[in-house]
């Protein structure tokens, strides 16, 4: 098996990596007399649905029997209160610069001791559903918050006897098992937006005074991604689906943050004549040696503001947080979708969405598709250089959305988040490297695309999906970007390039600088290598030169 649980009494000491101060604490607390270890989704759904402030509505579940769940199963609805998105500024890694250890110790161990009185639940998991990458975690959750320990068992393979043999044939590393402790009603008046506490060298978690589920999920990948990045696995919160043709087949990733339109490129369907297999929509690994990939879960944690009411994807919805929920004429209840409740409604819905779906593909990524909305860029550019194809990524300009807990004024500002991983636990310069190694040594080849606005024209869904398509049957004609031959466009009726305008030559020029500046920013843990900025200045000065 690829992560360890169980311990010979020789190998318990402080010599063994796997243990770690933070570790022990977390884990301790699943062994004590309050805690009652859920093993079956069924368990599990009853305990959610009778968990006050459940909303049991009248939409049946699909593949119950698939899934393991009761024949009954309906999908269930919990909401939280004030906040409804993820909040960054509750995240502390331990081994980054100015994170001290023992400060979080003693609030950890003060945060197990406080929720003694407390019933708590565990459930298992695996991530990575793959023997080439697989891990199991460990979730504990007090009582009243069974609905977020049935998603995180949905969301994720939950650990049945069948998943346990394939398991068992996993690629071992020398790890542990993740530890995720989990107390929504933590407060503590130094950290009023709660606390997310991540050990990625020792593969424990605790997320304190926060309720929203997708804490959970992110913590978990923080963990998973931090572990595929030790050992030989470039780390992708995107997007990978494989187009079949005739005689060949084209694999791509699509790498943009929650709302760019990584879900909506990656689970498009497209005629008859383009069938495609997905591998998921937010979460999987490349491996650096042969190029396959590995999804970390199973479900689908989905916006529901993409889903109108009458939706067939409502279908194969097993959870919801943060809806709203009304009366059809019959007087059954249904969801209330669009965001009319509050922004960011959240389903997991089930693998069977997506009847064309893998787990793994082992062919090797053809393409990476670095998804902005940088109104700088023309919808479809093509970058003809490794190193600037992952300085684009490592400089990925896009826009925050309601997914995160932050302010409204800051939901409209550009930001630069690189490779579009809010969720790194390990220098900066390690993910440069491996996609640089994947647009170099493997020869992946490099776009970007714009899906928000250019020209003050919006790029749609159809310009872009359409784009892609003749991009994988290679019908495309690029032409030059202006002076820069490491950059090419795809021309597009409605979005002519206006290089004779001043005012657009000055704002790629300005774009550039942010760029070139965050780059220079990075010291320290986050240091870069000194080709990022090289490659960047080169360009602002072609771009000078070609615009006197």
């Amino acid at each position: 098996m690829t992560t360890k649980a169980m311990f010979q009494k020789t190998e318990i000491n402080e010599k063994n990596p796997v243990f770690s101060s933070i570790r022990s604490i977390i884990e301790t607390a699943f062994y004590g007399n309050n805690v009652q270890e859920i093993k079956d989704l069924t368990e599990a759904y009853q305990l959610a649905k009778e968990s006050a402030g459940t909303i049991e509505t009248d939409l049946p579940i699909a593949h119950v029997n698939e899934l393991g769940l009761p024949s009954e199963a309906k999908v269930l609805v919990f909401n939280d209160g004030e906040i409804v998105g993820r909040t960054a500024s509750a995240r502390r890694i331990i081994g980054k610069p100015n994170v001290d250890c023992a400060t979080y110790e003693k609030i950890l161990r003060e945060a197990v001791y406080q929720s003694r009185n407390r019933k708590f639940y565990s459930g298992k998991v695996f991530v990575g559903l793959d023997k080439a990458f697989s891990a199991q975690s460990h979730l504990l959750i007090p009582e009243g918050f069974e609905n977020n320990l049935y998603s995180y068992l949905l969301n994720f393979q939950l650990a049945t006897a069948a998943e346990k043999e394939k398991y068992q044939q996993s690629t071992a590393f020398s790890e542990g098992d993740f530890y995720l402790f989990c107390d929504p009603e933590w407060t503590n008046a130094d950290y009023p937006d709660g606390l997310v506490l991540l050990d990625p060298l020792h593969n424990a978690a605790a997320v304190l005074g926060l309720r929203y589920f997708g804490e959970l999920k992110k913590a978990t990948l923080t963990l998973a991604w931090a572990m595929a990045n030790r050992h030989g696995f470039v780390a992708c919160h995107g997007g990978m689906k494989q187009y079949r043709l005739e005689d060949t087949a084209y694999t791509m990733a699509v790498f943009g943050l929650s709302g760019s339109g990584k879900s909506t490129i990656t689970l498009a369907k497209h005629s008859e004549k383009m069938p495609v297999t997905i591998l998921h929509d937010d979460a999987f690994v490349i491996s650096r040696s042969d190029g396959s990939a590995t999804a970390l879960e199973p479900a689908y944690f989905d916006k529901t503001q993409d889903y109108p009411a009458d939706d067939l994807s409502i279908d194969f919805f097993l959870t919801c947080q943060n809806v709203g929920v009304t009366l059809d004429p019959d007087g059954k209840k249904v969801l209330v979708t669009s965001d009319i409740r509050n922004g960011n409604g959240r389903t997991v819905k089930s693998r069977f969405v997506t009847p064309n779906r893998t787990d793994h593909l082992k062919e090797k990524i053809d393409a990476v598709f670095w998804l902005t909305k940088d109104d700088s860029l023309p919808p479809v550019l093509r970058i003809n250089d490794p190193i600037l194809s992952a300085v684009f990524g490592l400089t990925l300009a896009t826009k925050r959305s309601s997914a995160e807990n932050i302010r409204d004024t800051q939901l409209d500002q550009l930001v630069i988040e690189p490779f579009a991983n809010p969720f790194r636990a390990y220098p900066l310069q390690e993910d440069y490297q491996a996609f640089r190694d994947l647009f170099s040594k493997q020869r992946t080849q490099c776009y970007i695309l714009n899906t928000g606005h250019f020209n003050g024209e919006k790029v749609t869904p159809e310009t872009t999906l359409t784009s892609i398509e003749k991009i994988v049957h290679q019908t495309t004609q690029f032409e030059p970007f202006g002076p820069l031959s490491e950059i090419s466009y795809l021309p597009i009726a409605g979005f002519s390039l206006p290089l004779e305008e001043k005012q657009y030559i000055d704002l790629f020029k300005q774009r550039l600088a942010v760029r070139l500046r965050f780059i220079e920013e990075q010291e320290g843990y986050d240091h870069l290598p000194a080709e990022a900025g090289e490659c960047l200045k080169s360009l602002l000065e072609k771009w000078q030169q070609g615009f006197p």
